[in-house]
């Protein structure tokens, strides 16, 4: 015990940040991904991570997750089945559980992609990769007890192939977590409303976890805000040019929405103005 002990403690003093975060990310079984992830985490929090800053990271051509998932376009998944039926609430979950996967690869990709940042920049989105890890677990055994897991239904890969078209650190953070993971802010609180109008034990554990998630996204909404923030001020950006940034990547970003979680984006780091482009809702 005490050797194997001794070697693991040397594998985390040998352990690279973006050579192992790039293993991490070509991982496809979320269960060895999250094991190598918690592993490395320990590591790193223990300061037995040694950093290689001239690394060139990997323009990724495919997503983690096609070995175990049938991939389709976004706009040929299936339709949603009534709530009020297992299988319904099963899509409903693993279609989320699909997002909370994506997530966690995001997160990762985020630390891993831009060397030379400060530690904080680490340390924000190792803890928002941990967090998301959490939700995927969570969601993962909600789907189980529904008879299903992680595969049952086709997904989409939209949220990989935004991240691979965002490569420099202002668009990467403006359009991942301060667009596309602010547009969660906006549809949990929807999805909680049409379950709580069928009050069954399954939905209500759906709500309980769609809760968790939707409070914790809020402070993985404002960690973007703040390094979308950092990135412009450092590359002399002005950060009022938000939306004509996101909108390089994904035309129609500036298009009104029916329902803007106008409390919850300000408490991420939104501002009225900001939110006006995008709502008629009233913001104080």
């Amino acid at each position: 015990m005490k050797s194997i002990i001794r070697i693991t403690l040397c594998y985390h003093y040998q352990m690279e940040f973006f050579t192992t975060l790039e293993s991490i990310l070509t991982i496809a079984d979320p269960y060895e991904k999250t094991a190598s992830f918690h592993s490395f985490y320990d590591a790193y929090r223990q300061n037995k991570i040694t950093f290689t800053h001239d690394h060139t990271p990997v323009v990724f051509d495919h997503p983690s997750y096609e070995g175990i998932c049938t991939i389709a376009d976004a706009t040929t998944l299936p339709k949603r089945s009534s709530l009020s039926t297992i299988r319904g609430k099963a899509y409903l979950v693993h279609s989320i559980l699909h997002i909370e996967y994506s997530a966690i690869d995001l997160a990762l990709d985020h630390a891993y992609r831009f060397a030379h940042m400060p530690k904080d920049f680490y340390d924000d989105w190792l803890k928002v990769a941990e967090d998301e890890i959490r939700h995927f677990l969570m969601l993962d055994t909600i789907l189980q007890s529904l008879g299903y897991h992680y595969g049952s239904f086709p997904v989409h890969r939209f949220l990989f192939d935004v991240s691979q078209r965002s490569l420099d650190l202002v668009t990467r953070m403006a359009v991942v977590p301060r667009y596309l993971e602010a547009s969660g802010l906006d549809s949990s609180p929807l999805v909680i409303q049409k379950l709580q109008r069928i009050k069954d034990p399954q939905s209500l554990e759906i709500i309980k976890a769609l809760e968790v998630i939707l409070n914790e996204e809020v402070d993985h909404v404002k960690k973007g805000d703040r390094w979308f923030l950092w990135a412009c001020q450092k590359e002399g950006i002005n950060p009022e040019s938000y939306f004509d940034i996101v909108e390089n990547i994904l035309p129609g970003a500036k298009k009104k929405k029916a329902f803007v979680n106008i409390a919850d984006r300000k408490r991420a780091g939104f501002s009225c103005k900001e939110l006006s482009i995008i709502s008629d809702q009233e913001c104080s």
